[in-house]
């Protein structure tokens, strides 16, 4: 039977404004983080979620408790962001363009994470989740490196960004069968 994963990133935060690394560090949702978290809730209302899932990381909780209210969700280290080591809280204009051969091999040089090792976590974490058996549709709420990250395994990520990126707030739709992720949409969520 056909289950649905919605994958989504969290709101607009302090570092993302001011153009820093985050990573595993954290920095508060702003106003319009807090804005787009309410217009994806609009987007989603008429999607019955049996379960809901977010990083650790404080960004997602506040996005998702602003989505679901109080209802209970699970907070989860494997939905965590890529760990950028010591350049977290580093200027966006250190990290290497992701195109660039660098980029993968540059982060453990430092403490963080290869993206392979981001791609295992995230989808050994992902499938435990839509494997538990009254799970079908979920909501998931991460980071956009790690949503990337865990896009990446199952079709080419340019077909979810070519179309303006993954902003914040956006939200990738998958169907879970037979242990197999297939990517279907993404919707967008614009403030």
């Amino acid at each position: 039977m056909k289950k649905d994963l919605y994958l989504m990133r969290h709101g607009q935060t302090l570092f993302n404004v001011r153009r820093k690394i985050q990573g595993w560090c954290d920095s508060p949702l702003t106003e319009l983080g807090k804005q787009q978290a309410l217009k994806a809730k609009e987007n989603l209302k008429d999607i019955v979620f049996d379960h809901y899932y977010s990083s650790t990381s404080e960004r997602c909780c506040d996005t998702i408790e602003l989505i679901i209210g109080n209802r209970y969700y699970k907070r989860l280290k494997g939905l965590k962001e890529r760990n950028f080591g010591m350049f977290e809280g580093e200027s966006e204009d250190l990290n290497p363009h992701f195109d660039d051969f660098h980029y993968n091999d540059l982060f453990p040089h430092y403490g963080g994470e290869y993206t392979v090792d981001v791609q295992k976590r995230l989808r050994e974490t992902l499938t435990e989740i839509m494997e538990k058996e009254d799970h079908q549709t979920v909501l998931a709420v991460s980071h956009a490196g790690a949503c990337a990250s865990f896009l990446s395994t199952v079709v080419d990520p340019q077909v979810a960004f070519n179309n303006g990126g993954f902003k914040n707030c956006s939200i990738l739709h998958f169907t879970y069968e037979d242990g197999q992720f297939e990517f279907v949409e993404i919707i967008k969520t614009e403030v």
